[in-house]
């Protein structure tokens, strides 16, 4: 008969074991006597239940913590866990990359922008994660006790600063206790720094320390990842906005603006305003299939080689789109895009436009408010041979011809028809005052047409282009 085992808890095998080829004596069931100490037995037991406890719900906060996918929205979800572990109910990160490469920032939980501004006053060599940012003495984190205003100094408890300013601040904050700790990443090396306050003069347990150390040590990975991809993300955004007009042109008769919201991966939408001979004026705007870098650069390519068509043949926005497909199909082969091309004359408010699988323009005024009504065609780079027939109209004096991309559609989470109503509506209701400003009518449009909060879809570019006539 093969012998009794006791049983394995979370993958630790018992301190003792049977000797081989013995059955093992059943025990007898006995209730212990009132008030008797538990037995050794018990005792393991309880020690067992509580690391399984402990480490179920450390796995629990890791996996929430791999779930945000952001920098900020990580940082957030960090402090909460680690005021759960620790027992405390507000805290703060510093987050200072020792490459100085930044991004920096200073997040709170159950802290005001006022109680930071607060607390930053306070000298950084007086607080526990000053000197963690600073590489100080004793910069290795752990528990502070503030003494009380008028207890002796030396006896505020385990490293009791001195500095008044910090006792004022902590006053006013109610907080007389903190827990700090650094935020080291293995490749990155020095992250931060994180700080939990107490509403009274505590410390956690070793057990807590212990569970917040192990949370910390993984968590600061994570955030170093999300570092890096923040990093990643604003180098795009960079790339991408210098690839888009600096400024634009200040052309007479015509009153522009523009509003470009790139995703987090980076896309292909972008706009353009040139000046052209004879006081004529160039608009376009376009949008290159895919995201990220590859796209960014695509984008680029195609804006510039626009820029260079419509200097030479302006004024037949057909003959400058069908030179744009030609390159698009023999430099991008894989790739496709939508592009739109006005030559607007503003002196004679008149405007030839031709589109490739584009959104229709908006024309806004007092006294109407309707899609320009372009022929359907197909996406350059889809078709062995695009063509498209132009377009003509004439704004009236002070409306606006409003030039947008899909993604302004797309972020509403509507159907394409629902997201078109949508739009018409926004542009139906700008309030007076803002018919005369291109850039307020914009900021109306934004404001309106996309869902509040978090937008249905992030990650679409948005591209806005107004052009007023007077």
């Amino acid at each position: 008969m093969s012998a009794a085992h006791l049983p394995k808890v979370a993958g630790i095998d018992p301190a003792a074991t049977t000797p081989p080829h013995t059955v093992a004596p059943t025990p007898a069931r006995t209730t212990p006597a009132q008030g008797a100490a538990p037995g050794p037995g018990s005792v393991i037991q309880d020690r067992l239940a509580g690391m399984v406890s402990d480490l179920t719900t450390l796995h629990e906060l890791t996996e929430r913590l791999a779930r945000a996918d952001d920098l900020d929205s990580s940082l957030h979800e960090f402090l909460r866990a680690g005021a759960a572990l620790v027992g405390a109910r507000r805290g703060l990160i510093v987050l200072e990359p020792s490459d100085g490469l930044g991004p920096t920032s200073t997040i709170g939980l159950g802290l005001g922008r006022a109680d930071l501004g607060h607390i930053e006053t306070v000298p950084r060599s007086a607080t526990s994660y000053g000197r963690i940012l600073d590489g100080l003495p004793g910069a290795q984190g752990g528990s502070e006790v503030l003494p009380e205003p008028d207890a002796p100094p030396g006896t505020g408890g385990f490293a009791a600063p001195v500095d008044p300013r910090h006792r004022e601040v902590a006053a006013r904050l109610g907080y007389a206790a903190s827990y700090a700790l650094p935020l080291t990443a293995e490749a990155t090396g020095r992250l931060g720094a994180a700080v939990w306050l107490y509403d009274e003069q505590a410390e956690p347990s070793d057990r807590q320390r212990d569970l917040a150390g192990l949370y910390v040590r993984q968590a600061a990975e994570h955030l170093a990842r999300m570092l890096e991809v923040e990093r990643a993300r604003s180098r795009l955004a960079t790339v991408t906005e210098e690839l888009l007009p600096s400024r634009l042109p200040r052309v007479p008769g015509v009153q522009l603006a523009a509003r470009h919201h790139a995703g987090p991966r980076g896309g292909g939408d972008w706009y353009d305003a040139l000046p052209l001979p004879e006081g004529a004026l160039g608009l376009a705007v376009g949008s290159v299939t895919g995201s990220g870098p590859s796209a960014v650069a695509a984008m680029g390519r195609l804006r510039a080689s626009l820029r260079a068509y419509a200097v030479m043949e302006g004024e037949d926005p057909v003959a400058v789109l069908s030179d744009l497909e030609l390159l698009l199909r023999l430099t991008e082969p894989a790739r496709s895009a939508t592009a739109l091309f006005a030559y607007c004359e503003p002196a004679q408010r008149k405007i030839v436009l031709a589109g490739a699988g584009h959104t229709p323009p908006l024309l806004i005024g007092e006294r109407r408010t309707e899609y320009v009504e372009t022929s359907l065609s197909a996406p350059l780079g889809m078709l062995s041979c695009w063509e498209a027939p132009s377009v003509e109209l004439e704004p009236a004096p002070g409306e606006t011809v409003l030039l947008y991309t899909d993604g302004l559609l797309r972020r509403t989470g509507d159907p394409m028809d629902r997201a078109y109503a949508r739009l018409h509506a926004a542009a139906t209701g700008v309030p007076r005052t803002a018919r005369d400003d291109p850039a307020a009518l914009c900021d109306h449009i934004l404001r309106t047409v996309l869902p509040e909060g978090e937008p249905a879809d992030p990650t679409e570019d948005v591209v806005l282009l107004a052009a007023r006539f007077g």
